[in-house]
């Protein structure tokens, strides 16, 4: 029965993604503001909810905080494969190739929030300074950075303009419909896709913690690779729909940004944690989850920077296989860890 609920939660949330895409690219042509801006702040901060819900109820109503830190850094691994994905999918070139060089620094900063996590879980117990209260310093540092940087980004970004949607994806997407939407209506299914996304999420905490109990796994390896891919199921259909109208920069954006709010929002959750801070309370497996993560991050970047022409056997660039084997190893590692307890 939990499986079964498991499914139909799963398809809850891919139902409402399907529409965020269209809806902030439509939001991105109507306001004049960049794919990537779009795709860093709007459509991230809506497909990460699953993940924020999913956090707080698991410290709040479960006191999982295992549940809840690896919902946040395994869903940040399933976001960077979901660009292996990507790349297979767009059959014509390597989808890193043909996305922006801006964004490598989204990249970058993801990666300096994964290791700020890494290096507080490693210094938690050692440096009781690190908590002001009950809330970690390094969450406030994060949240901080991530502000700063998306004020900053918002800034860079209002001068690139996004290019008319191609006209058959808007056939596909009904393009009458499309025209005849105000944007009042616009923002109005916005929300409620966004409603539906959060309430989804919601649920998926106490799926996560009956399916731990069930297979007798620990939060650890249920929340970094159960609930980690099924809170990301947002990102996996905003990212492809994305790619099938052509909006490639919001695909990538929404991915890269996701993977930084997934860092900023520990503060909320460590707010919620009762019992005390939160990376003190939390295993030490999900340092293998930071090292994968932070090795991801390196290989977009590298993607991102150096462009591959063309894909390996025509299907490929030789960055999807790594990414993908680098999420296995983490996975592995996770059950292997796990299971010779």
């Amino acid at each position: 029965m939990v499986w079964l609920k498991f499914v139909v939660c799963l398809a809850v949330i891919l139902f409402a993604g399907t529409r965020l895409a269209r809806y902030g690219d439509l939001i991105a042509e109507r306001t004049g503001l960049g794919r990537i801006w779009i795709g860093l702040v709007l459509i991230a901060f809506v497909t990460t909810m699953p993940e924020l819900a999913t956090g707080v109820s698991s410290v709040a109503l479960i006191g999982s905080a295992d549940l809840a830190l690896g919902t946040l850094l395994g869903s940040c691994c399933f976001n960077l494969l979901i660009l292996a994905v990507l790349d297979v999918v767009n059959r014509r070139t390597p989808v890193l190739t043909v996305a922006s060089l801006r964004h490598i620094a989204a990249a970058g900063w993801g990666a300096l929030f994964i290791a700020i996590v890494g290096a507080a879980i490693i210094a938690a117990d050692r440096l009781p300074w690190l908590s002001a209260g009950w809330v970690g310093l390094p969450s406030i540092l994060i949240m901080v950075l991530y502000l700063l940087l998306m004020w900053r980004m918002s800034r860079r970004e209002r001068g690139h303009q996004s290019p008319a949607v191609p006209h058959d994806s808007q056939v596909r997407d009904g393009s009458q419909v499309r025209e005849a939407l105000s944007s009042r209506a616009v923002g109005m299914r916005f929300a409620l896709a966004a409603a539906v996304v959060i309430a989804a999420g919601i649920w998926l905490s106490f799926i996560g913690d009956e399916i731990s109990a069930s297979t007798g796994l620990g939060g650890t390896f249920v929340g970094t690779l159960f609930l980690a891919m099924t809170t990301s199921a947002p990102e996996i259909v905003v990212a492809l729909t994305g790619l099938r109208i052509g909006a490639v920069d919001l695909a990538v954006a929404g991915l890269l940004g996701a993977c930084m709010l997934n860092m900023a929002i520990i503060l909320p959750v460590d707010l919620a944690y009762g019992p005390g801070l939160l990376f003190s309370s939390v295993s030490g497996g999900h340092l293998v989850i930071v090292l994968v993560a932070l090795l991801m991050n390196a290989v977009a970047m590298i993607g991102l920077r150096f462009r591959q022409r063309t894909k390996v056997f025509g299907v490929f660039a030789w960055y999807a296989p790594v990414l993908a084997a680098l999420y296995a190893f983490g996975g592995y590692a996770l059950f292997a860890s796990v299971t010779a307890l």
